[in-house]
């Protein structure tokens, strides 16, 4: 029997504009990090039934590559993110992976450039200004804002996004859904990062759902064009 063909990765995935385009309509993007590379899967059609079609999978356990793996693998539209991706081997294994998009804590040139080569979307996290002007010097205009609460919430926030109104964040650290309607609030906002699934998800798939109803409910809040990130 002659070996079955494994589809290419690099041409079915999409382009970086498309995946920060679905983000941005899907309203929601749950971020895990999974324990045990199985629970991927019956997680995240959990998610799925629930309209949740991106996700962010951290690479912070040993399982978490082969959770990504599992998941690009998944038929039904999901799109697939990397995240606390700190270094270009893991930017590269997890575009190996199958990985739709990167998320890095921080900023690093290198990250940003192996994404590009690779035309994979990069949403690194910036603190100050005058990381907002790198990235904006790489040519990023969507970012992430971290540790977000810790250094001023929207306060900070708005302060960056009245001198750099080309820019959108995805702000992360100390949100919850109690305070993420604030930040789904600011025009500059596209996500908003509440902390998820970070278990070892021993009853996954009810996990899944419990997860989905309650990021249904924020997302059925949200203002038009805005994001909320699950973390």
């Amino acid at each position: 029997m002659a070996p079955q063909s494994v589809p290419d990765l690099m041409t079915t995935r999409p382009a970086p504009v498309d995946v920060i385009d679905h983000i941005a309509r899907t309203g929601v993007v749950p971020v895990l990090t999974v324990h045990h590379s199985m629970d991927a899967e019956p997680l995240i059609r959990a998610l799925m039934s629930g309209g949740l079609t991106a996700v962010e999978i951290t690479l912070r356990t040993e399982e978490g590559l082969a959770a990504i793996e599992r998941a690009a693998a998944l038929d039904g539209g999901c799109i697939v993110g990397a995240g606390s991706v700190r270094s270009v081997a893991e930017a590269e294994a997890a575009i190996d992976a199958g990985a739709d998009f990167l998320v890095s804590p921080g900023l690093d040139d290198q990250v940003v450039q192996v994404a590009a080569q690779r035309s994979i979307a990069a949403i690194p996290g910036v603190a100050t200004a005058s990381e907002v002007m790198r990235a904006r010097q790489l040519g990023l205009d969507v970012l992430k804002l971290f540790p977000a609460e810790a250094i001023g919430g929207i306060h900070t926030l708005g302060a960056l996004a009245a001198v750099f109104p080309d820019v959108r964040f995805m702000p992360t650290g100390g949100i919850s859904p109690s305070n993420a309607a604030e930040y789904l609030a600011l025009d500059a906002v596209r996500t908003a990062g509440i902390k998820r699934a970070k278990s070892a998800l021993v009853l996954p798939v009810a996990t899944g759902m419990s997860i989905a109803l309650s990021l249904m409910t924020l997302r059925s809040k949200r203002r038009p064009g805005t994001t909320a990130r699950t973390t």
